[in-house]
């Protein structure tokens, strides 16, 4: 399973410069991928080409881009604008959204998102790979093309959670992004159903979960709940959560001394999941304690 650390709005508030030092430190250290988040704060896909030239050599990933807001042709040409500053190295995580956000800051509809993300990936994708696409569908029309010399297509994973998300997830994209989704509901739920729907292809599973490495668990799972209390209550991470029979987020929440986390980041491994995303969380030093610890872990 290979690991990466995910940085951005999931880590808290902070400037572009640290984010491109942390981004610099985990490609230093090793790890496979570094994760830009996409929430409130900067933009992932804008993040990534300034950081991403920094940080040779690691895999640079979006986790994950609303694609709602984003016609297929503006995301196709800003995705392969990233591609070629950061030498190809990028992976196209996109999603739905949370629906709630969506319909009200942006007055955007919300209903059928598989059927929505379904036709979209039919556009999106042979414009990533250069190709002319004339689209007249039931929610996109899209016609033209995208020539960036250099830029490769990238891989697009689909932030997937329940059966008909992952379904798309299957047939259409790479693979699937999660996010708080804990080792019961990967085993039983997110791997054997993207799984069946990727045929003879093998999936790309990304489980992504926060991490702190400390001494005062309870304390550290307290704080997580109340910073993370809203997508504790939102329908998309409410289902995953009942899945696993987790009252919030805090109870998916990696955390505890070294030991304590090497079992449970082998867990999510045998889940069958391809890959973690850790996002180091707590004050600026659990995290720098945390992000030390992760270090010896990818090597």
């Amino acid at each position: 399973m290979r690991i990466g650390m995910a940085f951005g709005d999931v880590r808290g508030r902070a400037p572009l410069t640290e984010i491109t030092r942390q981004i610099q430190e985990a490609a230093a250290a090793g790890a496979a991928s570094a994760w830009v988040t996409h929430g409130m704060g900067w933009d992932a896909l804008t993040t990534l080409a300034v950081a991403g030239p920094a940080a040779p050599g690691i895999e640079l990933g979006t986790a994950v881009v609303p694609f709602p807001q984003r016609h297929p042709l503006v995301l196709a040409k800003q995705a392969l604008t990233v591609q070629a500053a950061v030498g190809n190295r990028l992976t196209l995580g996109i999603g739905a959204g949370i629906a709630r956000m969506v319909s009200t800051m942006y007055g955007l509809p919300t209903d059928r998102p598989a059927r929505r993300m379904r036709e979209y990936l039919e556009v999106l994708r042979p414009l990533l790979r250069g190709e002319t696409v004339d689209h007249h569908g039931e929610t996109y029309t899209a016609v033209g093309a995208i020539d960036l010399p250099g830029a490769e297509a990238p891989s697009v994973l689909l932030a997937a959670l329940g059966p008909a998300m992952l379904k798309v997830a299957g047939e259409l994209a790479d693979g699937t992004i999660t996010w708080m989704t804990g080792p019961q509901t990967l085993t039983n739920h997110v791997v054997p159903t993207i799984t069946r729907a990727s045929g003879s292809r093998t999936p790309r599973i990304v489980a992504g979960l926060g991490v702190c490495l400390t001494s005062a668990e309870d304390a550290v799972r307290a704080r997580f709940a109340e910073q993370f209390a809203l997508a504790g209550q939102v329908p998309e991470y409410r289902a995953m959560l009942d899945r696993e029979s987790a009252d919030g987020p805090a109870d998916v929440l990696i955390v505890g001394d070294e030991d304590s986390i090497a079992k449970q980041l082998a867990r999510i491994g045998d889940t069958g999941a391809t890959d973690l995303m850790l996002a180091p969380i707590g004050t600026a030093e659990e995290q720098d304690r945390t992000t030390a610890f992760l270090s010896t872990v990818v090597r």
